[in-house]
């Protein structure tokens, strides 16, 4: 009986035990971190930047002739604290300076179709039909300038008012003539077409020759075809010499239009 009993014992002993259920895990979310949860500190705007300065504007290369007039204008200050304009028919360029004598700009000009630096005398009263071939000259020399009033009531930059000399946009009557193509060609071989005016590009003249012109005038220095520089501007013979007397704008009888 105690042998029987004690092998009872041993059996239970070594009876398996139901091993314990693994613990579930938890259904609940577990708490979002700080980083998570923690609002986030508003970014600092990045300080504007800087606004880069407008670069300088690319000046047109200079002539000699060009270079010698505007040497002698800002040493002599012959323009008498006016803006002025140095225009190189040779090279068809207009070179604009303010009254201290700054540059402001430059651009390609229209002139006259004739070679010549001397206005045909009476030119200022004929029609725009009556001029001859030879007459479509810009006379060269040193003119004092102001804006008037020409026929149907445009207003253009009277260089030489008794000549019916102006300077002005380009006019868009007569599309045969290509004055637009031709301000823009890369050389100055083409920019001989107008009747003596000096065409310019709009924006010149709208946004840097009116703003200076307006008030007083101007002066407009204009270099000569066939004559020497001595011979358009006499003070260059003894530069740096005392300025001439400023050219008379007339106030006669105007002149029908401008030549164009």
């Amino acid at each position: 009986m105690n042998r029987v009993f004690g092998a009872l014992v041993g059996l239970a002993l070594f009876a398996p035990v139901p091993a314990e259920a693994a613990p579930k895990a938890p259904t609940s979310k577990p708490p979002a971190s700080k980083a998570t949860t923690a609002k986030k500190a508003p970014t600092r705007s990045a300080a504007p930047k800087a606004r880069a300065k407008a670069p300088a504007p690319q000046e047109r290369a200079r002539s000699a002739a060009a270079a010698r007039v505007i040497d002698w204008v800002a040493s002599s200050q012959d323009n008498r604290a006016l803006p002025y304009v140095v225009i190189d028919k040779t090279a068809a360029v207009a070179f604009l300076f303010d009254a201290k004598g700054t540059y402001i700009a430059d651009a390609p000009v229209l002139i006259g179709i004739a070679l010549g630096d001397d206005a045909t005398p009476g030119i200022g009263s004929k029609n725009l039909a009556e001029i001859g071939p030879a007459e479509k000259t810009t006379p060269a020399g040193r003119f004092l300038a102001k804006f008037g009033l020409a026929a149907g009531r445009q207003k253009v930059l009277w260089v030489d008012y008794a000549t019916s000399v102006a300077l002005h946009p380009i006019p868009t009557g007569n599309p045969k003539e290509k004055r637009r193509d031709r301000i823009l060609s890369a050389t100055p071989d083409d920019n001989r077409i107008t009747f003596g005016c000096i065409n310019v590009p709009l924006a010149f003249y709208n946004k840097a020759v009116s703003p200076l012109f307006q008030k007083k005038g101007g002066y407009v220095y204009i270099l000569p075809d066939t004559k020497s520089l001595e011979a358009a501007f006499p003070p260059l013979h003894a530069f740096p010499g005392r300025a001439f007397a400023d050219t008379a704008l007339q106030d006669a009888t105007a002149p029908t239009e401008p030549t164009l």
